[in-house]
Order: structure tokens, then sequence, then C-alpha cells
């Protein structure tokens, strides 16, 4: 019986009922932890994206790149959040005499930098 392709390179086959599978790992990857933004491109890398999605994972980057993802994104969503404050002069001294008045104003920063964010980066 002539080999296959597979086993020439020196995969293997394991037997269940009729049926030979490979003998297919991935490779190992280096864990790193992956925040809300990597999160959320992960989910839309497998709903949208689903080639993509699958050569990352077999090639054993898709940790890596989630991770840098999520880097570049936060980093991005920071300084879009310092900047839109500095835009709309939110202090200190605002926060001191009227906390529920800069509260209100920074959740619609944040609301409007995370949008930016996905736009740029996450949906991208």
């Amino acid at each position: 019986m002539t080999k296959t392709i597979f086993e020439e390179m020196g995969g293997t086959y394991v037997r269940q009922g009729d049926y030979f599978i490979p003998c297919l790992t991935l490779p190992a990857e280096k864990e790193q932890s992956i925040g809300l933004f990597g999160q959320r491109h992960l989910r839309y890398l497998k709903e949208y994206h689903r080639l993509t999605y699958t050569n990352l994972l077999t090639s054993g980057k898709l940790n890596t790149y989630l991770a840098d993802i999520d880097r570049q994104a936060q980093e991005r969503f920071e300084t879009l959040t310092e900047q839109m404050k500095q835009a709309q002069g939110i202090t200190e001294c605002l926060k001191e005499e009227n906390a529920l008045e800069w509260i209100g104003r920074v959740n619609n920063i944040r609301a409007c930098a995370m949008e930016n964010v996905e736009k740029e980066i996450i949906f991208a």
C-alpha cells in the first residue's frame, strides 16, 4: 500500500471504527491575556471572516494577533478619550464642582471613543 502525502510528511492516523482519522495538533502558542477589544475582534473574525480566523488558529498566531489588536485598540481608546476631554474642557475642577455632570460628560466621551475604536480597529 502506498503512503499518502500526509504520511510521507510524518503524519499518522488513528483508527476509530471503520475510519482512519489524521492525528492533528495545533502548534504551541505563547499564552497572552486578551482584553475586551481582543475578545470583540475574535467574535467578529469567527462570525464574518472564518477563513482569516482559521488561518490564524492553525498557524498558531491567533493569540498573538488578538493580543496585538487589543493593545492597539486600548491605546487608541485612551488617546481618543484624553483628546476629547481636553477639547471639551472637562477637568478635575468640574469633577469637584458638579460630579454628576462630569460623570455624564465622561461617559458620553467614552461611548464616542469606543465607537471610533470599533470602527477603526475592531470591525475593520
